[in-house]
């Protein structure tokens, strides 16, 4: 079954490197490197490496303070982080720089995965959240490289899917030396598609480890005064973090009716991929909207509507500067996003109804009042007036977002013993 998935990867490579052309009209990085994609690169100076793959941005996120950790308490251990999007890759030179070795992932067919390996000589392969990959996996088995999945992470609908081709699920399964789950949900469904119980572990998230800089909320007080010309922080501000295609019409439609009972109101609007940047900033303006980009350098003033973060490694500052959040890609069939970013700033949340990937922290969040969950654009304009009118109810909902986070950390030290143990065997 695998050899049949190999020959349907190979035959698809001529349309990957189309898509790939196609997303470098808006992404021109989409271009570049496209031999690391292949396994040709310049080796790295060490080998022996832990290999840590993040797909892209949120997976990155979820992993650096385990990286940071792994470079602090195995410093004889040079680290290799691959990355499947040029977003991605930006974001593992902007945190580390040359601390790491760092290339594009490559395609998992055969040929590229032997090649990368024989270049890295991984001793770990730590793949994050949702990195399943039959090639890659079996390659690493073949060669006798522990394969530890971290934050593991599996909605019931992509259990059905994996249900769907369970040779090749199995198959993939039979090469894990450990996994650390996010929640006993995804342990449960992990178990069902054939997974050995004894080699996966509830962990918790990762996610609820990370730290907020000191200096954040600060300034995101500072770019709350720059908009108002007193130097007040007297305008309601709210923001709509990572959001899609085909979502941001429907927040700036709910901005259009918050804006009828509180003129004054600013809207952060994050769009998630920066090759949406542009067209985004024209949707507002046809919508009538005046707009002020961050990348421009600008200040938004008493005028603007919409403040539009074109930028990347910004996100925590936007919701620092913000009185309520909602975390996109949950309006529309995306999944949803990271909704302990606001939390751990005491911000109120909300989210739309499509929330598999983040479900039981999205649940725990709305259990406590943390999050609001909407239905839709006019629920989501209605529950925004609610919030912004209702400081009580912002600085109560704020607290029990925090105090979620501050009750489930430690999942990153116990991934970090599961990760001394799959090195030790």
């Amino acid at each position: 079954m695998r050899f049949i998935y190999s020959v349907c990867f190979y035959l698809a490579i001529p349309f990957i490197l189309i898509r790939l052309l196609w997303r470098s009209r808006r992404a021109p990085d989409y271009r570049k490197r496209w031999a690391e994609r292949f396994g040709f690169f310049q080796p790295p100076a060490k080998t022996g490496s832990i290999w840590v793959h993040t797909v892209s941005v949120g997976e990155f996120i979820a992993a650096q303070p385990l990286i940071k950790r792994l470079l602090n308490e195995h410093p004889e251990l040079p680290i290799t982080v691959t990355t499947t999007t040029p977003t991605g890759s930006a974001r593992v030179l902007a945190a580390f720089a040359d601390q790491v070795f760092h290339v594009y992932a490559p395609y998992d067919y055969p040929a590229a995965i032997r090649r990368f390996i024989s270049k890295v000589q991984p001793r770990l392969a730590i793949m994050m959240e949702t990195e399943l990959w039959p090639n890659i996996f079996a390659v690493c088995q073949q060669q006798t490289i522990p394969i530890f999945v971290a934050n593991a992470r599996l909605s019931a609908r992509s259990a059905k899917g994996y249900q769907r081709i369970k040779p090749i699920t199995r198959g993939m399964l039979d090469c894990i030396t450990h996994m650390a789950a996010q929640d006993q949900a995804t342990a449960d469904r992990y178990i069902a598609l054939g997974l050995d119980r004894s080699r996966i572990s509830m962990t918790g998230s990762v996610k609820f480890d990370f730290k907020v800089a000191a200096d954040v909320p600060e300034a995101g007080q500072v770019l709350r005064r720059q908009w108002d010309t007193s130097g007040a922080i007297s305008r309601p501000v709210w923001i709509a973090a990572s959001t899609h295609e085909g979502e941001d019409e429907k927040v700036l439609t709910a901005f259009a009716k918050v804006r009828e009972w509180l003129p004054d109101t600013l809207l952060i609007l994050v769009p998630r991929h920066p090759e949406r940047f542009n067209k985004v900033a024209e949707l507002c303006q046809r919508r009538g909207f005046k707009i002020t980009r961050r990348s421009n350098g600008a200040q938004a003033d008493t005028q603007t509507q919409v403040f539009l973060g074109d930028t990347m490694g910004e996100m925590m500052l936007f919701y620092a500067a913000s009185d309520v959040a909602f975390v996109g890609g949950s309006l529309v069939s995306t999944g949803g996003h990271n909704l302990l970013e606001p939390a751990a700033l005491e911000i109120p949340s909300l989210c739309g109804p499509h929330v598999f990937n983040f479900a039981e922290i999205t649940q725990m969040l709305i259990e406590v009042g943390a999050t609001q969950q909407i239905a839709d654009e006019q629920h989501l304009a209605t529950a925004v007036v609610a919030l912004l009118q209702d400081a009580a109810a912002r600085q109560k909902a704020g607290r029990a977002g925090l105090q979620v986070v501050e009750n489930n950390r430690g999942a990153l030290q116990k991934h970090l013993d599961l990760i001394d143990r799959s090195l030790r065997n």
